[in-house]
């Protein structure tokens, strides 16, 4: 059984610039084998979060953006922010890190099977709802119809829409942003608009979140009058 508290090497096989502070890193261990799955069958629960680490800086949580069934590699998106994100940044294609975990419990999928499902996430909160959503397409007869709500400050800001429109042949994907560009065609406004714009069964709905907290209060506070658990 994997010991989460040991550290894991491994190398940097991709490396997404989606901004100047904004990368996806693609990691596969050192040895080349595969990661270890749990009892489920995955590598990691969507939701659950990882360490990963750059000896003498540190080490940062994240949440997987990867399938979490996909045992060859673990994806993370870092927005450089600190000291240890900023070393992150500074890293090429080939480079290595460490990793440990997975920790925490992750999202209820088994309470979401046979519900509808409700994603909201805004800017850089959108990993561990990626990795859900990847869950969920691969088992898409367990749950009902799926919403992604995602927001972003300008749609530069939005990322993972290379995977999108794999998405939106199983899901449904509404994109909203506070500024619009002169090329925007998408929503504009905050994803508690494009919320009030669903038809939702309440008794049968369940939603999960990552993003801001201000943006999950103000989710919560539409969604809990109505008997919708997060």
């Amino acid at each position: 059984m994997q010991n989460i508290y040991e550290p894991i090497p491994v190398k940097i096989q991709k490396i997404q610039e989606y901004s100047e502070s904004v990368k996806l890193f693609r990691l596969a261990k050192l040895d080349g084998s595969a990661f270890p799955l749990n009892e489920k069958g995955l590598v990691f629960m969507p939701g659950q979060f990882i360490l990963a680490g750059m000896w003498g800086y540190g080490e940062s949580p994240f949440g997987p953006a990867s399938h979490p069934n996909d045992s060859s590699c673990i994806e993370i998106i870092v927005r450089k922010v600190g000291q240890v994100t900023s070393a992150f940044h500074s890293l090429k294609e080939g480079d290595e890190l460490t990793l440990r975990g997975p920790y925490g419990n992750g999202y209820p999928v088994d309470f979401f099977s046979g519900k509808d499902v409700i994603l909201v996430t805004g800017g850089c909160g959108i990993p561990p709802i990626a990795s859900l959503i990847e869950h969920i397409i691969s088992n898409r007869n367990d749950f009902g119809e799926v919403h992604l709500l995602y927001g972003a400050t300008t749609p530069d800001d939005l990322l993972m829409k290379d995977r999108m429109n794999e998405w939106r042949k199983k899901i449904n994907v509404v994109l909203t942003v506070d500024k619009p560009a002169c090329n925007w065609d998408g929503n504009t406004g905050f994803v508690t608009d494009c919320l009030e714009h669903l038809k939702i069964n309440p008794a049968n709905t369940v939603a999960a979140m990552c993003g801001p907290g201000p943006m999950i209060s103000a989710i919560e506070n539409l969604l809990n009058p109505i008997g919708i658990p997060d």
